[in-house]
């Protein structure tokens, strides 16, 4: 997952913005590459299950960046809901946001549950 900084993100591409109170079910997928979903503030979660219909409902598979009050402590939380990329809020120190995220090594591939992008918990995945 790549951490940006608002200064360093600049949106490409077709980009839909989507407030957290849309139904991800409801909007047109067409010709979209980029969704950005919002975080208003980090204690409201409703862009998590937007990112989680999304990908595993929609079957969106361009990128998701989340945008808004994020902050290095919810990068993982971001990750496993199906983010692509997160633009940490104004004032949030990159490069802590990467010492963070660097704790978490291969924290989709490595975490027990299923999420958003595997959707088999960790027991039920063999090796080939």
């Amino acid at each position: 997952m790549k951490i940006l900084t608002p200064d360093e993100y600049a949106a490409r591409g077709r980009t839909l913005q989507l407030a957290n109170d849309v139904d991800a079910q409801a909007v047109d997928l067409g010709g979209i590459e980029r969704i950005e979903l919002q975080f208003p503030k980090f204690t409201d979660g409703r862009a998590y299950s937007q990112a989680y219909l999304l990908r595993r409902r929609r079957n969106f598979q361009g990128e998701l960046v989340a945008t808004g009050d994020v902050l290095a402590d919810q990068l993982a939380l971001i990750q496993r809901a199906g983010f692509d990329l997160a633009v940490l809020r104004a004032g949030q120190c990159p490069d802590l946001a990467r010492r963070v995220w660097a704790l978490y090594p291969g924290s989709v591939a490595g975490a027990y549950q299923g999420d958003a992008r595997t959707e088999s918990p960790h027991f039920a995945r063999r090796a080939s």
